[in-house]
């Protein structure tokens, strides 16, 4: 750290080292009241310091025996096995730090030297001792801790329930800064998660979503009075799962949400029962409020030409009144020089019915150079998830503009049921049904596009997905003959075993209705393997070591499959 000079906003002085915990810092962050620094370690759960982490450590290190012992579930996750370490967090206070004066050693002829002052600092506490993760594993997004504005307490975001594996019942609790015992506010049986306090600590708002086992379900905005302990929903008339959020006064919200392929903000003024007020329609990606006096938003968007950055939004407001009057105004540029040298299409967007004649929306990007008196192959791209979406957003490994760009290609991506920003009754309706209606949705969608676009080339097009698209993309291989080549990356092939490979069961719980010896009519159905005897199509297999919610040994059973 380094010493801050409030008369000038700057950081002045040498940056010394705060914390000297061997299991590391992570996540940090000040107490408004600049008391403490709050902060996140992976740690030994059975040991009660640093000196038991650090000897934990070292024996494991030095041990010629490298094999691991499991006793129960989520013995990996995600990309990893497990350690045996938690994350917990961890408080240290910012005057942790003691001026200490160093002597060197005298020589024949002189007196010991006087070195200047330096820092040494004192052993963090640790806030959530046990067997948990504080906070529970994440992809990123908004934090899922935060301090009150009298740096008294935290709220933070844990799993406590028996078998993880089977539960996405992350809860909300409340510790004391000064150290005691957490105790959870939160009682949905689904997830609860994301905290944060309102200017005045008098709510604390977080996500929340209502079914135990759903990691898809809705995600509500609920707000409690710290002084009555009422809980409201602020959300329910609103059927659109809230992203990240961020206190605008003390009864006023922002939130962005997922909305038929953007993430605009909306505005909710929850003391006056507006329902939520769409005051941006650009893809939010994040959004907070500066710490200036102005109070201006400050958001992260992105376009599917233009990747992650930086905007401003200026305010101005009287009362209930909350008027955008500046902006929005980019303040990130550094990707702009060279992107404006790349020729990029804009995304287009179409609607046709689908399964059960409901709506559903497609995206279509053309190619640089497009010609439209010329024809193109189609990359026709299946999303994951499968509650995900296409959208006008910037992504680093499926990035439509590189796709369309290698060897000039129409790219075409629909959102099928099971879509998210078309309402939860839409998500919901993949589940259980995993090759019935979104396959419906695909496969209109391309007639669509092929009597729409006379462009296209009907006799070069190419399905690629991963994940549930790679499922999707095998789940076409024994269903239609009509593209020319399949990309099927990190797919499921075999459901019935994929369910004893993976690491989040409460995934196939959840979308096949049970384990398989419960529901194999429902695993058989759906389960692409079954249906190999009408494989034609030539498919590319790419599936990685390291996906271990479907794991590799389903790339090896389509490939032998298909040998």
């Amino acid at each position: 750290m380094c010493d801050f000079d409030s008369a000038t906003g700057m950081l002045v002085g040498e940056p010394h080292q705060f914390t000297n915990i061997s299991t590391g810092a992570d996540g940090g962050i000040w107490s408004p009241d600049v008391k403490n620094i709050v902060f996140v370690s992976a740690v030994y759960p059975d040991c009660k310091d640093d000196a038991c982490n650090k000897q934990r450590h070292e024996e494991l290190k030095k041990s010629k025996v490298k094999a691991k012992i499991f006793t129960r579930l989520f013995y990996r996750h995600w990309n990893a096995f497990t350690e045996f370490k938690r994350s917990h967090f961890f408080v240290i206070s910012a005057d942790a730090t003691v001026e200490a004066e160093v002597s060197s050693a005298p020589s024949a002829e002189s007196q010991p030297t006087r070195l200047p002052l330096q820092k040494k600092a004192n052993e963090p506490r640790d806030l959530t001792p046990g067997d948990h993760d504080v906070p529970p594993f994440s992809l990123g997004g908004q934090d899922m801790y935060a301090i009150s504005p009298d740096g008294q307490e935290v709220a933070y975001t844990s799993n406590i329930d028996e078998v993880e594996a089977t539960s996405t019942n992350d809860e909300i609790f409340v510790v004391p800064m000064a150290a005691g015992t957490p105790k959870k506010f939160s009682s949905s049986p689904g997830a609860d998660t994301t905290p944060l306090y309102s200017p005045d600590g008098k709510y604390l708002a977080w996500r929340s979503q209502a079914r135990a086992g759903f990691e898809a379900d809705k995600w509500r905005l609920l707000v409690q009075d710290r002084q009555s302990v009422k809980t409201r929903d602020l959300t329910e008339g609103f059927d659109r799962s809230i992203g990240s959020f961020s206190w605008a006064r003390n009864t006023m919200i922002m939130f962005s949400a997922e909305d038929a392929g953007k993430a605009p903000i909306y505005l909710l003024q929850f003391g006056a029962n507006h329902p939520p007020e769409k005051v941006s329609h650009l893809h939010a990606d994040d959004l907070f409020f500066f710490t200036t006096n102005r109070g201006d938003l400050g958001a992260l968007f992105l376009q599917i030409c233009r990747s992650v950055h930086l905007t401003r939004f200026g305010k101005s407001g009287v009362g209930m009144t909350w008027i955008w009057h500046e902006g929005p105004t980019q303040i990130t540029h550094m990707n702009d020089a060279l992107l404006s040298q790349i020729d990029m299409q804009p995304l287009e967007s179409f609607s046709f019915k689908g399964a059960n004649n409901d709506e559903v929306q497609g995206f279509l990007l053309k190619p640089p150079g497009f010609d439209p008196n010329k024809k193109y192959p189609l990359k026709f791209s299946i999303h994951g998830g499968p509650q995900g979406a296409w959208g006008n957003e910037w992504t680093y490994r499926w990035n439509a503009e590189l796709f369309a760009a290698t060897g000039k290609y129409v790219v075409v991506m629909i959102n099928f049921h099971g879509s998210i920003g078309y309402g939860q009754k839409f998500t919901d309706s993949i589940s259980g049904d995993w090759g019935g209606k979104p396959y419906v949705d695909l496969m209109k969608g391309l007639d669509y596009v092929e009597k729409t676009y006379p462009f296209i080339d009907k006799n070069r097009e190419a399905a690629l997905g991963a994940s549930y698209g790679g499922y999707m993309a095998n789940w076409i291989l024994g269903h239609t003959n009509r593209f020319k080549c399949i990309v099927s990356h990190d797919g499921m092939f075999n459901a019935e075993s994929a369910y004893g490979t993976t690491e989040e069961l409460w995934f196939m719980n959840w979308e096949f209705g049970g384990p398989p010896w419960k529901k194999r009519d429902v695993y058989r159905k759906w389960s692409p393997h079954e249906y190999a005897a009408n494989f034609n199509t030539p498919p590319l297999v790419s599936h990685g070591q390291l996906d271990y919610r479907l794991n590799v040994s389903q790339g090896f059973g389509l490939f032998t499959t298909l040998q």
